[in-house]
């Protein structure tokens, strides 16, 4: 009589970690960043081309407003036209749902895209800040390119937390497109109008309490650490509460496929 031998089974492999699994989506999601570029310079073009030709503004308005209203724009157009459109096609060819059956936590899959998102904000920043000071020769202390660049970081959230909040309202890549577009304009068009006073003071005051007036005002502060008031860290308090008010909506609302 024959014995069977027992077959021993091979260990389980053990599952990565979410650190290892959020680098790997990090390095995934800016490689596709990269291949992408041309959408992204093009981003980040237009916030250069508002401080070159805003110059003669630096004379009467000072150079910290003129980089302000430029690092603003490109924050708004990072946050409504770059990230909102790239996770509302995503969302569309069903990437989600496929990274969702994988081992990744939830959470590393939106980080992940918000990493990305982080890195183009200090991008673009930086860059302004050259373009400003090679150009337009503004001079700033090195304090105010410091917390000029935190405070565009801090800024720059509540227009990803507002995208985030258009992406989990709307589903269709189409709709979320041309509703990231109206708010964009909406927003760009009355702020920088309303900074020069063309709207007239009324809106020139109930402007500093919208998103794009309280960033252009906190970026203004940092630029300036000296100027720094009550009226910037009245600011500063409104972003940070837009910011939590939308990333509660679209954290809320939002679904990882469209046929959910």
């Amino acid at each position: 009589m024959t014995i069977a031998t027992p077959t021993t089974l091979p260990a389980p492999r053990a599952l990565p970690s979410p650190g290892a699994i959020f680098m790997s989506l990090l390095k995934a999601d800016l490689t596709t960043q990269w291949r992408n570029r041309r959408a992204s310079v093009m981003v980040i073009l237009v916030p250069i081309i508002i401080a070159m030709s805003w110059k003669p503004m630096i004379a009467r308005s000072g150079g910290a407003f003129v980089l302000a209203n430029a690092i603003t724009f490109g924050l708004t157009a990072l946050g409504l036209m770059g990230y909102s459109n790239s996770i509302a096609r995503d969302r569309e060819k069903d990437i989600f749902q496929r990274l969702r059956v994988t081992p990744a936590p939830s959470w590393t899959i939106m980080c992940s895209r918000l990493s990305v998102q982080l890195v183009m904000i200090v991008l673009m920043t930086l860059i302004v800040m050259i373009v400003g000071f090679q150009y337009d020769h503004i001079t700033l202390p090195v304090s105010g390119y410091i917390v000029g660049l935190l405070a565009a970081i801090c800024g720059g959230a509540v227009y990803l937390a507002l995208g985030q909040a258009i992406v989990g309202l709307v589903r269709n890549p189409e709709t979320v497109s041309a509703t990231s577009r109206l708010i964009f304009i909406g927003l760009v068009m009355v702020g920088t109008l309303s900074e020069t006073h063309a709207l007239g003071d009324f809106m020139y005051k109930a402007d500093k309490y919208t998103p794009y007036g309280t960033l252009t005002t906190i970026v203004a502060g940092g630029l300036t650490p000296a100027n720094w008031n009550s009226n910037t860290t009245v600011a500063l308090l409104l972003t940070l509460g837009y910011t939590v008010a939308f990333a509660f909506f679209g954290i809320r609302w939002f679904k990882w496929s469209t046929k959910s």
